[in-house]
């Protein structure tokens, strides 16, 4: 899976759907539904108004959600990594580390949510878009099921591990449909995407490892980031803010 030449090919397959899938929002999208706000690069969420907010405030928004993770990566010393130059050069030639937080959230990012809700969205609404979109990108990750049967011998822990992801990356959906909708931008969820690609799954298990006090503040900054996330959802993202008139 993390072999190069497996990762190449899998760059090749991404550009060809990158090419195949507007095709479906030109010919199979209600364009009355969105009148003559619904050009193709707009209705794919790519255009400059708006662009700088639709960066930052998900970005941000996000990162609030994580403010646990955050700081476990900063009493770890991972932080310090991130003002290195050396670090990020490193990165940018690396394979693995390009398909994660550049290839992988821009593909998916663009399937499953810039060219499935212009298609969605006129035929059920925005809201019941948001919850049908994530099914097919939660669906699309249960082919590493065949994967982990491979290399294990636990069948039971590979069908957990595969249904478990097939949740948590559905649940992310309805968060990364909800950004599109909501901000009109791509940028959004691929931004929120590739940053939550990098942190990956927050680590609760590292929390008990920390003596007091330090455990009990990682517990409420862990809760208080969840809080602060569903708080700030609704006014971070209003349409008006990034001069959304598409998905309104």
């Amino acid at each position: 899976m993390d072999h190069p030449t497996t990762i190449k090919k899998r760059f090749v397959s991404v550009l060809i759907m990158g090419v195949v899938s507007p095709l479906f929002v030109v010919f199979c999208s209600e364009k009355t539904y969105f009148g003559e706000r619904g050009s193709l690069p707009t209705l794919l969420g790519f255009r400059w108004k708006g662009l700088l907010q639709a960066f930052v405030l998900p970005l941000g928004l996000t990162m609030v959600l994580f403010s646990g993770p955050l700081l476990l990566h900063y009493l770890d010393g991972v932080c310090g990594l991130y003002l290195k130059s050396r670090y990020w050069m490193s990165n940018l030639r690396n394979l693995i580390w390009l398909r994660n937080h550049i290839v992988a959230p821009f593909s998916e990012e663009f399937t499953f949510r810039a060219c499935m809700l212009p298609i969605l969205v006129p035929c059920f609404g925005a809201s019941l878009s948001i919850v049908i979109c994530p099914l097919f990108f939660g669906v699309a990750h249960l082919h590493h099921l065949r994967e982990r049967m491979e290399r294990s011998t636990n069948t039971t822990h590979a069908v957990f591990q595969s249904l478990f992801q097939f949740l948590y990356t559905s649940l992310f959906g309805v968060y990364s449909a909800y950004l599109f909708l909501r901000t009109g931008h791509f940028m959004a969820p691929f931004i929120a995407h590739a940053f939550c690609n990098h942190m990956g799954f927050p680590d609760f298990i590292e929390v008990l490892s920390y003596k007091q006090p330090v455990r009990t503040f990682l517990v409420i900054l862990f809760l208080l980031g969840f809080f602060g996330w569903l708080v700030l959802l609704e006014p971070l993202t209003k349409p008006a803010i990034f001069s959304n008139l598409v998905y309104v």
